[in-house]
């Protein structure tokens, strides 16, 4: 079921981990479940929108999106939905994908870049200060009774922050230096680790549950190997198997057209 993709109802027997999950051998695997969604509209009726339908596509998921987060409808308290289908994660991990999808595909249409310069270290900085923010708890405010203040942080840095973030990427330019190169490789890097990092993180899990070992100072050396062993998968992964696999298709669809 794994294989096919086919998601896993929580208390099924596939579900293997007992944590609902909806890929319980790879839990993020359920974001590309939204994906493909996300896709799928995309190819039936999205591509075919104007801008101004795309505009109030965005502006309305938006609008439901922001009020399942501050409203705290799923009780996480975050943004953290769509991994089961438990409750009402489905739905809030369809607006999840859906309004940052249409956002996206609305600063493609409308990108025009402009010279900035230090766009690399002033990118760096603003995630920095983003990624410092504790969490945000509503405790004590009479006025945020029943309201998530950590999801209305989460929800100003994607509506207003990231996609910023994302056209001063898009308008930087470092072709040539050594610093682009590791760009270009970190985010070559970035997709296959994201999808092969959790099985070996299960792995790591049961290994510290096992041995009850709960600081850095028993578990540094294992911690050390986790890194460097989920980079090297994902790594052979992207050469041998991803890089290839895209070659061979973007061949057959150019005989195909």
């Amino acid at each position: 079921m794994a294989m096919l993709f086919i998601p896993a109802w929580p208390g099924a027997g596939y579900d293997v981990r007992g944590n609902g999950e909806m890929y319980p051998l790879n839990g993020p695997a359920w974001s590309l479940f939204f994906e493909y969604i996300g896709n799928t509209m995309y190819a039936l009726f999205i591509r075919h929108l104007s801008t101004k339908m795309l505009a109030c596509l965005c502006i309305i998921t938006g609008a439901l999106w922001a009020w399942f987060g501050i409203t705290n409808v799923s009780g996480y308290d975050m943004l953290g939905v769509g991994w089961t289908l438990d409750g009402n994660n489905f739905y809030g991990g369809l607006l999840r994908m859906t309004f940052p999808f249409t956002l996206g595909i609305l600063l493609a249409r409308n990108f025009k870049p402009h010279k900035v310069p230090g766009i690399f270290w002033i990118s760096i900085a603003v995630l920095f200060g983003l990624f410092s923010v504790p969490y945000i708890s509503p405790e004590g405010l009479a006025w945020a009774d029943g309201l998530s203040l950590n999801a209305l942080y989460e929800i100003m840095c994607i509506v207003l922050v990231f996609p910023f973030i994302v056209w001063l990427g898009a308008s930087g330019s470092m072709s040539g230096n050594i610093l682009s190169k590791v760009c270009k490789f970190l985010g070559d890097l970035s997709y296959p680790l994201y999808i092969v990092h959790y099985p070996v993180m299960y792995l790591f899990y049961a290994w510290l549950i096992k041995n009850k070992f709960y600081n850095l100072g028993d578990t540094w050396l294992a911690v050390i190997l986790v890194f460097a062993v989920n980079i090297i998968l994902a790594f052979t992964c992207l050469k041998l198997w991803d890089e290839p696999v895209r070659r061979w298709l973007t061949k057959q669809l150019k005989q195909i057209l």
